[in-house]
């Protein structure tokens, strides 16, 4: 079956360690601090390519973890940072949160979107020398990458898209337009996933695409056309396929039932330029091919012609493929737009805001939750560095402003302290 939905975690690589080091050189009487900074952990990916057909990869690939950056050395070397892990998708695929806000839509081959971002490296102990601080003993640690679960829905690029009720002859009308051999079969829903052929017409290849056939309610969740009916959104023209032999009176209600389906799943798909295509013409005679073109012009989108096909004896079937010419809109050159760089200057870390929660305080900011996620507490001189940049980006006055009192609980970040 065709993997067109796929729910995946990914998580950018963490980063390295800062290193802490002192080296030791003949003739330097006290030596110094010489430790590397850690690498950047590595950022996730999505790739869009035609090389990949559907999303069957991510069954058994759920969890996708991008490599962390390497931990800095003695002797100024900094680790090395993460390879950016890159996963193929298929054009065509929409990237959404799990709850329905669109992350990116990959419509074009190559086309890339970083969804998770590696965490910082930390910073050696040779990046904290300072004029009062000649050999400090402490480094940074390196942060975890970003983490996020993910949906994919892959939705079929295609030129011309052939929608009509279960056995109008989707498919074998897809086999005799193009080199595909989808399964044919006598009996309703003998395709159960969307077929792809290519139509050579004129100068150009065309894709068309055999959607499964839709019954009434599809648009609510009823057979299997609501599965399937998000990969008519993005095809250029429709063939609306019915079953001229099975009656003047069935054939408008089969047009009928399947352009209300399109429109209450998406209205503007009524809109959207469209041919009815009558097949298995073979079956009746002229006249009778007559009386049902006679019933169509009230129920035919407007201005679509109604073309008269047999995919056995190919009857009609180069009238079609004119028609498809002449109908299918021309492809609008992609016109790539330069986006306006946008200068932001670092945040400082005088930049937080001070909240109560219940009889404790958290502090908020970008900056002061990075620092303290990267230090080691553990350490005298880190804990000691941590709070002096906290105490001159104000955070002690902004906690007695807000009532904290000695004794009281702090949060920063993930990390709990005591105010003094």
């Amino acid at each position: 079956m065709l993997a067109d939905r796929a729910k995946i975690n990914v998580r950018g690589g963490h980063g390295g360690n800062g290193c802490v080091s002192f080296r030791r050189e003949k003739y330097v009487p006290k030596g110094g601090p010489d430790g590397g900074d850690g690498g950047h952990g590595a950022d996730v990916v999505l790739r869009a390519t035609r090389q990949a057909r559907d999303l069957s990869f991510f069954r058994r690939k759920v969890h996708l973890v991008a490599p962390r950056g390497q931990h800095g050395s003695g002797g100024g070397r900094h680790g090395a940072d993460g390879v950016t892990l890159v996963v193929d998708v298929p054009v065509g695929t929409e990237v959404c949160t799990p709850v329905g806000d669109l992350v990116a839509d990959l419509v074009a081959e190559g086309q890339r979107v970083r969804v998770v971002a590696g965490g910082e490296g930390g910073r050696g102990n040779a990046r904290f020398v300072s004029s009062r601080r000649r050999a400090p003993a402490f480094a940074e640690r390196g942060l975890p990458g970003e983490e996020r679960w993910l949906v994919l829905t892959m939705k079929l690029l295609a030129d011309v898209g052939l929608v009509g009720l279960p056995n109008a002859g989707k498919s074998s009308l897809l086999a005799a337009l193009t080199r595909a051999r989808p399964k044919v079969a006598p009996y309703p829903f003998t395709t159960l996933e969307p077929n792809l052929g290519v139509l050579t017409c004129g100068e150009r290849s065309l894709v068309v695409a055999d959607i499964p056939g839709l019954v009434e309610g599809a648009s609510q969740g009823v057979g299997l056309g609501h599965r399937f009916l998000a990969h008519v959104e993005r095809t250029a023209l429709l063939l609306y396929i019915v079953d001229a032999s099975s009656g003047a009176a069935a054939v408008v209600h089969a047009l009928r039932t399947v352009r209300d389906e399109l429109a209450s799943f998406r209205p503007e798909l009524a809109r959207r330029p469209a041919l009815v295509v009558l097949t298995k013409c073979d079956l009746i005679t002229e006249a009778e091919i007559q009386t049902v073109r006679a019933r169509l012009p009230g129920e035919a989108p407007s201005g679509s012609p109604v073309i008269a096909v047999s995919s056995v004896d190919r009857r009609g079937l180069d009238d079609l493929v004119h028609a498809i010419e002449r109908a299918l809109p021309e492809p609008q050159a992609e016109v790539a737009e330069a986006l306006p760089v946008v200068l932001r200057p670092p945040e400082r870390a005088s930049n937080f805001v001070v909240e109560r929660e219940g009889i404790a305080f958290r502090v908020r900011g970008t900056t002061l939750e990075r620092l303290v996620a990267k230090a080691d507490l553990e350490n005298p001189e880190a804990a000691a560095y941590v709070q002096m940049v906290m105490e001159r980006a104000g955070v002690s006055n902004a906690l007695r402003l807000a009532g904290a009192r000695p004794g009281d609980t702090i949060f920063v970040g993930s990390e709990e302290f005591e105010f003094e």
